[in-house]
């Protein structure tokens, strides 16, 4: 879908967590598409948010403290958007919006959207949420999309997770980084219950773990490397491409099937896919119409594992056929511009009147004469049109990383003269 101008999207980080570095592949991709994005970074009120507990109060004193700090956040995300002006107000799971907040968004007229990217069986709260989000996103098909219409929304749309190419790719790793990162069979992520029991049946194949959260296994403790830590989003990358086979066993708390065979497909999933590294990943409903079993390789129980990784193991040209044919199909659907692409046709299909058509006169109106040809050749550089609007110049221009030049100073100073004194 094409609109008429760019949009102005603002993206509410959480303040830690899976779906923080989902949103800023959002905000990277929306940018891609020639949008406008401001990012609120949650994060930054992380340390301050964590720092209560350190109070030593009571229970009650404590709930009540992070609630009231939590609608602080709240508010300064409706401020950021009273400034900002987005179209849309796009919030990933556990974004510190309060429905007081929701509210007021609503009220003013401000259209916004919830990317569900969790389990709706294991976390709940999206019951007491999701009705004030004019748009919900999920990851997971019936009977979640049933149950959001029961409490109200109507406007639930399925997207899938995805990979971004700029991150997720194919890499020449040095020697010293196969030694660090490489492993016959890699598995990167937390210590699930499930995953806990199952690998410890794999020990005999050359297993290397990375993520955290495996404390107190003494079966597994010898395979983890990096200390056991947090792993970065780079170094996941180089661990995807330095293993033969990469184990993507979908997590699960309970441990009555090792092998949970559920709906939803994890992003791990697509950014190996997108990274051109081969994978084993366990069957999962929604898998299918995302890839098919001759693009990622299979498996619906731990005997079934245990037979794909012999016979892959020993066939590293087929292989590198499963990893080839996955990354083509990886980087022709599944990337986050694909997504927000669906995202914004969806929103358009049911919000009436969304967006708005006018945002005011166009940037390159009404500046002196000798400010228009840079501020073209700025515009260029954005990758703006040249009618867009001069709020949405402006917005970019305070976007941007880094020292600003004097262009970008002058039309910062030109913004605050008109709105000081109210000039077209």
């Amino acid at each position: 879908m094409t609109f008429s101008r760019p949009l102005r999207v603002l993206v509410v980080l959480p303040m830690y967590g899976g779906s923080l570095p989902i949103g800023r592949s959002c905000a990277d991709a929306l940018r891609s598409l020639g949008h406008v994005v401001e990012v609120f970074e949650a994060p930054a009120f992380h340390g301050a948010f964590t720092a209560l507990k350190d109070l030593r109060v009571t229970s009650d004193r404590l709930e009540y403290l992070e609630n009231s700090f939590l609608q602080v956040v709240s508010q300064a995300i409706c401020a950021k958007a009273e400034t900002f002006g987005p179209d849309l107000v796009l919030a990933l799971a556990q974004a510190p919006l309060s429905r007081q907040a929701l509210r007021r968004l609503r009220r003013d007229g401000v259209a916004t959207c919830m990317w569900f990217v969790e389990d709706f069986r294991l976390f709940t709260y999206w019951e007491a949420f999701a009705p004030f989000y004019d748009i919900f996103a999920v990851i997971q098909k019936e009977p979640f999309l049933e149950k959001l219409a029961a409490v109200g929304q109507a406007n639930a749309v399925y997207l899938p997770l995805a990979a971004d190419p700029a991150v997720h790719r194919s890499l020449e790793l040095t020697p010293v980084e196969r030694r660090l990162y490489g492993a016959r069979l890699s598995f990167m992520g937390a210590g699930y219950p499930n995953r806990r029991l199952a690998f410890a049946e794999l020990l005999d194949y050359g297993l290397a773990i990375f993520g955290s959260d495996w404390d107190g296994d003494a079966t597994l403790a010898p395979r983890l490397r990096l200390d056991g830590r947090r792993v970065t989003t780079e170094e996941a990358v180089r661990i995807f491409n330095a293993a033969e086979v990469n184990l993507n066993l979908h997590s699960s708390v309970t441990v009555d099937r090792l092998v949970a065979g559920g709906d939803f497909v994890n992003p791990r999933t697509f950014e190996l896919a997108m990274c051109g590294a081969f994978q084993l990943v366990d069957r999962r409903g929604l898998l299918p119409e995302l890839f098919t079993e001759d693009e990622l390789a299979q498996f619906g129980d731990m005997a079934e594992l245990k037979e794909r990784l012999n016979y892959f193991l020993a066939r590293p040209e087929e292989r590198a056929a499963f990893a080839a044919r996955a990354r083509t199909r990886a980087l022709g659907e599944h990337t986050y511009a694909r997504r927000m692409e669906r995202l914004l046709e969806f929103t358009a299909s049911r919000l009436s009147g969304w967006p708005a058509v006018e945002r005011g006169a166009a940037a390159l109106s009404g500046l002196p004469e000798g400010l228009r040809e840079e501020v073209a050749n700025l515009l260029r550089e954005l990758s703006l049109p040249p009618d867009v609007s001069f709020a949405d110049l402006i917005a970019a221009v305070r976007a941007r990383q880094g020292e600003l030049r004097p262009l970008e100073t002058s039309l910062l100073f030109l913004d605050e003269w008109r709105k000081q004194y109210g000039a077209a």
